[in-house]
């Protein structure tokens, strides 16, 4: 947001110190209230109102502090979102990034603990990413903002607890490429998000 002015963050929740596991903590006071937009509960609007703006040449980063209740705006995302450039001949961009959290573990019931990320990988025109690490956490963030057509970034809840070292500069990483975590030879173990270290703690 301090490269690019056309960068802003919009959702519930985004003034708050806590309500987005802590994430957005210190933007309002740096960038003000015209760039991170704190919004009445109606996910359909809101990301209605990004996928607009990306449209016109922003670059909105739509937050849903529970993925659950994406499936308001699924209109927004799937009919509209990913479709445009398919539908314009590749000479339209819709440059938003659909930021979605897992809350699992909070005894919050079902309906807000689900994990999404196979319903939208099998949309055409989506990007999904899902980091497991501080590291992947900015640089697939910088890059999902950066990316000319829409992205959707899903943080498990229990991810903001991992440790790791983070840049200052700013950098990418590659939307698409997977890492290997630990070579073996015997089983592969493919996983994303906080399963990345389920997955090395069952590979050792």
């Amino acid at each position: 947001m301090g490269q690019d002015k056309s960068a802003f963050l919009i959702g519930q929740g985004v003034k708050s110190p806590w309500y987005v596991g802590n994430t957005a903590r210190g933007l309002l006071e740096r960038f003000g209230s015209e760039r991170v937009i704190d919004t009445p509960v109606s996910e359909n609007a809101v990301t209605g109102s990004a996928v607009g703006a990306a449209l016109v040449g922003m670059r909105p980063v739509v937050v849903h502090p529970r993925v659950d209740f994406m499936m308001y705006a699924l209109d927004p995302i799937i009919n509209e979102a990913a479709n445009w450039h398919y539908m314009f001949g590749g000479k339209l961009s819709v440059p938003v990034v659909i930021w979605g959290i897992i809350n699992r573990g909070g005894e919050q019931a079902a309906q807000h603990s689900q994990a999404l990320h196979a319903l939208f990988a099998h949309i055409p025109g989506l990007k999904v990413v899902m980091p497991s690490t501080p590291y992947d956490a900015k640089g697939l963030m910088i890059a999902a903002i950066r990316d000319d057509n829409p992205v959707v970034y899903l943080d498990d809840r229990w991810s903001y607890e991992i440790e790791g070292e983070v840049p200052e500069e700013i950098y990418e990483v590659p939307i698409g490429k997977a890492v290997i975590r630990k070579e073996g030879e015997d089983v592969t173990l493919v996983a994303a998000s906080y399963m990345v270290h389920n997955a090395l703690h069952a590979a050792e």
